[in-house]
């Protein structure tokens, strides 16, 4: 709850003086693709993590502050679908994921009409998990809202860069382990209790829509950019 405190904080701080500066606030929304992986450690095993993609669906929508060209700070809210693809061995593999709600809280430097370099902390939310696990040929699945399978939320740091008209390059890194290792099943068994499993990802986002009109509007052009 203190995490939550500080980041709500953050977020209220950043967006309090919006409406005496409207000429420098707006808001931006846009996707991701994301390429994810994760550091395991297994009871000792750590060799198995399988790059996962997952194209969708990730949206987040932003509001921007740029102090000037050159320095802005943003928050907003995102939805992303993260996790990883692990191989336990020759003939099992099992897939991992949430859909978590973020709240971030980034800042920028550089050229913000240009190329600039972003940096942050993000807060995340899982909402859904699903597991899948594959044993020679055959699959078995199951996905849960709110599941007690993984913490009620995840720390997050984040960094990227900015490109001309609204192209990132993305890297994030959760601190916080995916599952909940403490998870007990109805035969008093824990699944997680030995594993170990930190997701980090490297994604391209594009910012689609800028305040009421397209991203890559003429008019956008003239002003300033961010993610």
């Amino acid at each position: 709850m203190k995490a939550l405190s500080i980041t709500l904080f953050i977020s209220v701080f950043i967006v309090s003086g919006i409406k005496a500066q409207t000429d420098k606030w707006y808001v931006s929304s846009g996707t991701e693709i994301i390429f994810s992986w994760a550091n395991i450690d297994d009871n000792g095993y750590t060799d198995g993590s399988i790059m996962r993609w997952s194209p969708v669906f990730n949206w987040q929508t932003l509001v921007n502050r740029d102090f000037s060209e050159h320095v802005g700070v943003y928050t907003g809210l995102d939805i992303k679908n993260v996790g990883f693809i692990y191989r336990q061995s020759d003939n099992v593999k099992k897939k991992y994921r949430t859909y978590n709600l973020g709240i971030p809280v980034g800042f920028k430097v550089g050229n913000l009409d240009g190329f600039s370099f972003y940096f942050g902390y993000e807060m995340e939310f899982p909402i859904h998990y699903k597991e899948k696990t594959f044993v020679d040929e055959k699959k078995e699945k199951f996905g849960v809202w709110f599941s007690s399978r993984v913490p009620a939320f995840y720390n997050t740091l984040f960094a990227g860069f900015q490109f001309p008209y609204g192209a990132n390059l993305k890297f994030r890194y959760y601190l916080t382990n995916f599952h909940n290792r403490g998870f007990t099943l109805s035969d008093e068994s824990k699944p997680y209790e030995g594993l170990n499993a930190n997701v980090f990802y490297m994604a391209l986002s594009f910012n689609i829509f800028k305040n009421n009109r397209l991203y890559y509007h003429k008019k956008s052009v003239d002003t300033y950019s961010m993610n």
